[in-house]
């Protein structure tokens, strides 16, 4: 995303709702809901509403006009893009990065009311610092206040509206509903924003007293983050704002003085959008001391990755994770996660789907953790809110570490035919880099999206 102003926030999240519906239609909507589109719209999900996934679609001018789709997106202020922008002057979305900041900076915060580095004392510390009853919104202050030992709960820049669930996962957030223009990059003007969730499921129960007495027989050691995203693989492109709000995250909070009186510490590695890479980088993040582990990006990635940094006893906060099984997944209480679960997102989905008219819905989704979660909930909210089961075609695909440019036609080009004879007026693509090759292949088969 390009720095947004927000031009509609239409939503605010209640004590006990589950999804605020958007106002209003996008520019060229019909007014009336109950009419059927004459168009073919694409709709898309956060793995692939960015401006830098409109780069993978250059040879193909427009295509991506009038696309829409959700991402977990908090409004940004023009003060944090302009932080995150001063970590890394290339960026041109700001997927993620408040997510990526949040999941650092709360644990920070948890070591200092822990009054220790160690990752089980962290992991203790982390719902409680995020469910208190004073809030505070900046990192010096939060940091002030855990290091007096009084009571408090961060609300930074995704984090707005409320804290973690007993099972360490955002009980409410916020959606961008994002459109792309025609020259296949996000319209500003047309973003809104729905709020999903739940705040009563905080988890109110008080964390552990600290026991650690503080910096008492010297120095403690220095609180350690290995930064575990996407630098190559089909997340690579979700990377660089991850990584720069993170950064900044580490910055800020030694500039306000660290944490137990020490600087914090960050080492980069890549996940790759892959398993093997992220165990190997994750591998040697705990080789090195780290404490901390930001990441991975993709949910099918941490899935493979949490059983090895459970057994290390180590912590590990995903800001992009979203998909719903891990919050059951048997973490033993260290894996935490700044990104809501998808439940929430397919509801978004859904209901911007069926806000515009559709009564006839195909899907094309990732066959693995990731897109099998968004697809199964989108067809089920889809259904609840009154389309017939038997129009809803859903179409899932390999999910492999790297795409070919043949795949285009082998991969995808028999479900763009099926989906062409369907008949479908509204096609959502669950997927990353690779939701190129698929729009792609719609628009061979004669799709007039």
């Amino acid at each position: 995303m390009r720095a947004r102003p927000v031009t509609a926030i239409v939503g605010a999240l209640t004590a006990m709702g589950v999804l605020l519906a958007v106002s209003g239609c996008a520019s060229g909507d019909k007014d009336d809901e109950g009419a059927v589109p004459q168009d073919i719209r694409l709709y898309g999900t956060d793995g692939n509403m960015a401006n830098s996934f409109g780069d993978a679609l250059k040879d193909s001018p427009a295509v991506l006009n009038g696309m829409k789709g959700t991402t977990p997106l908090t409004p940004l202020s023009d003060d944090f893009k302009r932080r995150v922008k001063s970590v890394d002057s290339s960026l041109t979305d700001f997927n993620y990065s408040g997510e990526a900041y949040d999941a650092v900076v709360i644990a920070a915060l948890a070591a200092e009311t822990g009054k220790s580095v160690e990752p089980t004392v962290i992991a203790k510390q982390i719902v409680g610092v995020t469910t208190g009853d004073n809030t505070c919104d900046s990192v010096a202050t939060c940091l002030t206040a855990a290091k007096s030992g009084k009571d408090f709960k961060y609300r930074g820049i995704s984090m707005r509206s409320s804290g973690f669930t007993n099972v360490g996962e955002p009980s409410a957030a916020m959606y961008g509903v994002l459109n792309f223009g025609t020259s296949n990059k996000i319209d500003d003007a047309k973003t809104e924003f729905v709020g999903a969730g739940d705040q009563t499921k905080e988890d109110k129960t008080a964390p552990p007293a600290a026991t650690n007495p503080g910096n008492k027989g010297g120095a403690k050691p220095a609180l350690k983050y290995g930064l575990l995203l996407p630098k190559t693989g089909a997340l690579a492109f979700q990377g660089p704002p991850m990584f720069a709000g993170a950064k900044l995250a580490i910055k800020e909070i030694n500039d306000a003085g660290g944490v137990l009186g020490q600087l914090v510490q960050v080492v980069e590695g890549d996940d790759g959008t892959n398993p093997e890479v992220a165990k190997a980088t994750a591998a040697g993040f705990i080789a090195q001391g780290v404490g901390v582990i930001i990441g991975a990006g993709a949910s099918g990635v941490s899935a493979a990755v949490i059983p090895q940094v459970v057994q290390a006893g180590r912590v590990m906060i995903s800001p992009s994770a979203t998909s719903d099984a891990l919050t059951k997944v048997d973490d033993k209480g260290f894996f935490f996660r700044t990104s809501p679960p998808d439940n929430l997102q397919a509801k978004a989905v859904a209901d911007i789907i069926m806000r515009d008219g559709h009564t006839k819905v195909a899907i094309i989704a990732r066959d693995d953790s990731y897109g099998t979660g968004l697809a199964d909930g989108v067809k089920a909210d889809l259904t609840a809110a009154g389309i017939r089961p038997d129009n809803i075609l859903v179409k899932k695909y390999e999910a492999k570490d790297k795409y070919e440019k043949a795949d285009g036609s082998a991969l995808f080009g028999p479900i763009a035919g099926e989906i062409k004879g369907f008949g479908a007026t509204g096609i959502l693509v669950v997927g990353f880099d690779e939701s190129a090759l698929a729009i792609k292949a719609l628009v061979t088969s004669g799709v007039k999206v």
